[in-house]
């Protein structure tokens, strides 16, 4: 049976800098060119709203869950506020997309948190609390860092089958307290430094749920904290997804082999490319936004153009009553714009009203743009 792991003490003493000096420079710079794109842009967090949704969906989607972006969407544009209306109760699909809303929630209150202290293993534990808050994993202690051996294995196998043991629970404390020294410690390159503090926490494996998906967090919120980006919204889990197997062995192959340099290039890999498909998005978004600036005011020739094109990227399906509301717009008004947006193409509606339910409605056009991969 293997053993529990021992992390290596920080900073590591086996990077092969040479090895990765051309990875090194190939994401500092694509990492620039997707910054100079956020730089540009008038209010990031609405226009790449549905990014950040997305990269929720496919960071939960790698624990196990089947929600999709649409479906989360819709789900919200159904129910309102979903922190009132979870029901345990509910659907398997529900519950997965609770998990991807906590998700959400946990970037947004990290980036609340930053504004105000140091980011740290305090802040971490906040962050799982929230995400595990009425969903699965709500009885595996949120917030709290583990007191017990656990272990990776496939379901329902004994340890002496697992595949990974974290460390011992009374190693744990010592091993966070040595990480986050290293998160404030000056580095060769901080993109070498995030690729050892991302795979050093998951492998520190500090919680008894959830630390794979806290792990792919602190890939913005590290970022941000290093002023690399000048926005938290980096979004790499759809490489990881693409690329899971890779991503577990390389994860593995640490504590296996002591194989950090492997890990490190496969995510300096995932940072270039992720970095190109960002800047990617971030621009067909832009555009859509500043064409849709002249196309709505045309359309509707009404002086509320500029709230309808906020509300619409920031909630891409939606139903008209919570289009009134979020936009600010008299009911009328908006009852009209959104009927001008529907014969004009912009708007599709995807389910009827009946009865006190209103209909709801989808931008398929930045829809498209967030869901499209070109793999």
């Amino acid at each position: 049976m293997i053993k529990p792991h021992i992390p290596d003490t920080l900073p590591l003493k086996s990077i092969d800098w040479e090895r990765h000096v051309t990875l090194i420079g190939k994401a500092n710079a694509a990492l620039a060119r997707y910054d100079g794109i956020l730089l540009g842009m008038v209010n990031p967090q609405v226009l790449l709203s549905p990014l950040t949704t997305r990269e929720a969906v496919l960071s939960s989607r790698i624990e196990g869950t089947q929600a999709s972006l649409e479906e989360v969407l819709q789900y919200e544009a159904d129910v309102g506020d979903p922190e009132k209306n979870l029901d345990l109760s509910d659907s398997p699909q529900v519950r997965d997309i609770h998990e991807i809303i906590n998700y959400r929630k946990a970037m947004g209150t990290a980036v609340e948190k930053m504004a105000g202290r140091p980011f740290g293993i305090n802040t971490i534990r906040e962050l799982h609390r929230i995400l595990l808050t009425g969903v699965r994993g709500r009885y595996k202690d949120p917030g709290e860092i583990r007191r017990i051996q656990n272990y990776i294995a496939s379901p329902g196998a004994p340890i002496d089958q697992a595949t990974f043991i974290p460390p011992s629970p009374e190693i744990i404390m010592d091993a966070l307290s040595n990480w986050e020294d290293y998160l404030y410690e000056t580095e060769k390159d901080p993109l070498v430094q995030l690729a050892v503090l991302k795979a050093q926490f998951e492998l520190i494996h500090p919680f008894r749920d959830g630390n794979g998906r806290i792990g792919r967090m602190l890939v913005p919120i590290i970022l941000y904290h290093k002023k690399i980006l000048s926005q938290p919204m980096f979004y790499i889990s759809a490489y990881l997804e693409r690329n899971r197997d890779v991503y577990y062995e390389r994860l593995l192959a640490i504590s296996r082999d002591g194989d950090w340099n492997g890990w490190i290039s496969f995510f300096l890999e995932a940072l270039v490319l992720q970095s190109e498909e960002n800047s990617k998005k971030a621009r067909a978004i832009l555009e859509l936004y500043n064409g849709m600036k002249t196309r709505v005011a045309k359309i509707t020739r009404s002086q509320y153009s500029i709230q309808t094109i906020d509300v619409l990227f920031s909630s891409p399906v939606i139903n008209s009553s919570d289009f009134s509301i979020k936009s600010g717009i008299p009911d009328r008004t908006a009852q009209r714009i959104i009927q001008r947006l529907e014969q004009d193409g912009i708007l599709r509606m995807i389910r009827e009203g009946r009865g006190s339910r209103s209909p709801t409605y989808l931008f398929l056009d930045l829809l498209d743009i967030t869901e499209n991969d070109d793999e």
